[in-house]
């Protein structure tokens, strides 16, 4: 029972502090409250988010502000297609000492932080972006034989342009399902804009303050993953990953019909994590159905894909995700 106190005191205390954040977080990002939330969402699992929106919608006014309010040291790296791994990773150099002697020294690239900025992402070739594959996935790199862990916490937040495909190069599936959470960002609204119009336009910004320093991130993420998940939430999420596999017997019609391939295991792993972040900002104790329902688009639409015949038809994987959640939470429901 004193350990259970403890955990919802801790929880409680945590939701204050993520309060503040957001609090600071919009001194500088104005609106868009969900995109905050879900980057937000993408640090306390401890994973990685792409950022997928149109040039000046504040993408990079975002990663920029999210490092300073949670205290993590970052670095920016803008992708081009002539940019090479060693850049991204850094290199070894040959130095002459004054004796004479010489020895190879290692120079760390910006891959070396603790939030990881990789502006225009799909902009860099295949060779580049592999780069990022093991960082992503181990939190190391290895260069000339040698493991050397990265920051800790490591978090990566890339942005993409969806419209600008000249140049480009498409993420591999394998990289794209290495990120926790895709992030759409849209057009803000009417009200919010002028906002932005009056905030940005000015002889002074918002100010941002530091709120988490990087081990109270860390202790964020370990305490997130004490949260306790109902085992109805925990079957909602297998049904509702399963559900998106054409192969399988649990698949609806549409699925079957539209669907090219579906999400592995590390989708339901990845919404595990996300709905008790979206409990944890909403300020709950443990995460409910509707998290589940709110957190699918954002995990899952980057990890699987519509065949030919239903891009052919004009259909679309986000309201196909929306339906089929919808209809599982339903179904649940009425059991």
């Amino acid at each position: 029972m004193a350990e259970a106190d403890d955990l919802i005191a801790h929880i409680e205390a945590l939701t204050e502090k993520l309060a503040e954040a957001k609090q600071s977080i919009t001194g500088r990002f104005v609106g868009q409250a969900q995109v905050v939330d879900l980057a937000l969402t993408a640090l306390l699992c401890g994973g990685h988010g792409l950022l997928i929106g149109l040039p000046g919608l504040g993408k990079t006014r975002l990663v920029e502000t999210l490092g300073t309010v949670m205290g993590l040291h970052g670095n920016r790296v803008q992708f081009t297609p002539d940019l090479m791994p060693a850049d991204i990773l850094g290199s070894e150099v040959l130095d002459t000492a004054p004796d004479g002697s010489r020895a190879f020294r290692f120079v760390e690239g910006p891959i070396f932080c603790q939030l990881l900025m990789a502006d225009e992402i799909n902009r860099a070739s295949p060779r580049t972006q592999s780069a990022l594959l093991q960082a992503m996935q181990e939190k190391t790199v290895t260069v000339a034989g040698q493991d050397r862990a990265l920051g800790q916490p490591f978090h990566v937040l890339a942005t993409q342009n969806p419209i600008e495909q000249e140049g480009t190069y498409p993420l591999p599936e394998a990289q794209l399902d290495r990120f926790l959470v895709q992030i759409d960002v849209a057009y803000p609204d009417r009200a919010t804009e002028r906002d932005i119009l009056i905030a940005t336009t000015g002889v002074e910004e918002g100010a941002v303050r530091p709120v988490f320093t990087a081990q109270n991130l860390l202790a964020a993420q370990s305490l997130l993953r004490r949260m306790p998940v109902g085992d109805s939430v925990v079957e909602l999420i297998l049904d509702l990953v399963r559900a998106f596999r054409p192969d399988e017997p649990e698949a609806a019609p549409a699925v079957r019909e539209s669907v090219a391939w579906g999400p592995g295991p590390r989708a339901a792993q990845a919404l595990m994590l996300t709905v008790r972040a979206r409990a944890l900002l909403d300020g709950r104790l443990a995460p409910s159905a509707e998290d589940v329902l709110a957190m699918a688009r954002p995990v899952l639409s980057h990890r699987m894909a519509l065949n030919f015949a239903a891009r052919a038809r004009g259909e679309s994987l986000q309201a196909l995700i929306d339906d089929t959640a919808t209809r599982l939470i339903g179904q649940q429901a009425a059991a």
